[in-house]
């Protein structure tokens, strides 16, 4: 939890991007799965609660990095994505509305651009830097 906390913004990405990959993965890996399974259920309890997973550590990597932002758009632009995946991802679960897949995408991979542009607006050598707010 202190390195998440630590580096945020690799974590936040790494989170991110790995939240990407596992929403294109699943179709073919149930895809796979069914040419051998017929019954029963469709992916393993592991494999669906990796979004919850995702949201918690990407939480906390958003938690931090607007805490630690030198730029004033990000705080508001990483919870406002952060905000709209973790809504995505629980509507998906629920099934409340019907959306098509693009839109988590497109929401993670934004996610993950904006703690990379984070990371790389806030280059300082002091601890303190980058608390104040332009």
């Amino acid at each position: 939890m202190r390195l998440i906390l630590e580096k945020s913004d690799i974590f936040g990405a790494l989170a991110s991007t790995l939240c990407v990959l596992h929403c294109f993965a699943t179709p073919f890996i149930f895809i796979a799965h069914t040419s051998y399974v017929t019954s029963g259920e469709s992916s393993p309890v592991w494999w669906r609660s990796l979004d919850y997973i995702f949201l918690m550590v990407s939480f906390f990597a958003v938690a931090r990095s607007a805490k630690n932002t030198s730029k004033s758009f990000i705080k508001p632009a990483l919870w406002i994505n952060w905000t709209t995946l973790f809504l995505l991802i629980i509507n998906e679960k629920i099934k409340f509305i019907s959306l098509p897949e693009t839109i988590i995408y497109i929401t993670a991979i934004t996610l993950a651009m904006l703690h990379i542009y984070n990371l790389k607006s806030c280059q300082c050598k002091a601890n303190t830097c980058c608390t104040h707010n332009e």
